[in-house]
């Protein structure tokens, strides 16, 4: 489970949510932009911090503000695909899909690649990929850090 309580202001949105929601499956969180959707992931993930409030996954706390308890975002065991994929440019693909690779992953990475239809692109670098290529190799990178949860923003 991924239980939300927590209010996060930046600049003057304030986001307040109390929510629990599964964390097997797949949960999409929509609606019109500047509703606080991206603050939503970088808070869980960690890359913001609420002013108030807790996040806990699977009964792990995350964040605190009461406990004072605030993981760092390589702590949490949360992949985060970005919108622009924010690939490493002077790694080729394998590189960057190896970069934090969890050792458990690395059985599985031939399948992964296979499944993204990457395998022609590892040893290109990024500056030579499309945008949906770039986006796909950030996707297999987050996966293969074997998270507790994915994220993608």
């Amino acid at each position: 489970m991924l239980e939300l309580d927590f209010t996060q202001t930046l600049g003057s949105h304030c986001l307040q949510i109390r929510e629990t929601l599964p964390a097997s499956g797949i949960t999409a969180v929509f609606g019109v932009s500047g509703a606080g959707k991206t603050s939503l992931i970088n808070a869980i993930s960690g890359l913001t911090r609420p002013q108030a409030g807790r996040i806990v996954l699977n009964g792990r706390v995350l964040n605190d503000t009461a406990q004072r308890i605030c993981l760092a975002p390589e702590q949490r065991r949360i992949g985060y695909v970005f919108q622009d994929a924010r690939l490493f440019p002077h790694y080729k693909v394998r590189g960057n899909l190896q970069y934090g690779m969890a050792k458990s992953m690395v059985s599985q990475f031939d399948k992964l690649v296979d499944l993204l239809g990457i395998a022609p692109l590892l040893d290109r670098l990024p500056g030579r990929l499309s945008g949906g290529e770039k986006q796909r190799v950030a996707i297999g990178r987050a996966l293969l850090t074997a998270p507790e949860l994915t994220a993608a923003g």
